[in-house]
């Protein structure tokens, strides 16, 4: 069975989550540098059979599409060229940051931890996904 990844795009990072088999739990995958990200993504397609990756969508508080659309964009379009047989959804991703450095607060987790922006990344692409499983059934 195949599994799904989550995908919290950033600039310089992307966080990255991925679902079990089933496609019932999800779990924090890595995070790689952006520049790296299709090659972390093919060598991951190799070892894994994976469907669909959700892509987390930033929208302003009005609706209106963040600064990292056009990035966002030109990722998707080099990810469907690279790999046609892989579908790509999309899924709002407001407050996912916020909740993401909540929930790594809440966990009791030391001072050095919470200021790791790469776990903030990681829970973000675990809350994007997670979202997406709910609301698609």
């Amino acid at each position: 069975m195949a599994r799904i990844i989550g995908i919290d795009y950033g600039t310089k990072r992307v966080g990255l989550s991925v679902t079990d088999p089933l496609k019932i739990i999800v779990n924090p995958l890595d995070t790689v540098p952006e520049k790296e990200l299709l090659g972390f993504l093919e060598s991951y397609f190799q070892e894994e059979e994976v469907e669909c990756v959700v892509v987390g969508e930033p929208f302003h508080l009005d609706g209106t599409p963040s600064q990292i659309t056009p990035q966002i964009e030109k990722f998707i379009a080099d990810f469907k060229n690279k790999f046609p047989s892989i579908s790509v959804e999309r899924q709002d991703e407001r407050f996912t940051s916020e909740e993401a450095k909540r929930i790594i607060r809440q966990s009791g987790a030391k001072k050095k931890q919470r200021r790791d922006k790469s776990l903030v990344d990681k829970i973000s692409a675990v809350l994007i996904l997670q979202d997406f499983l709910e609301h698609r059934s």
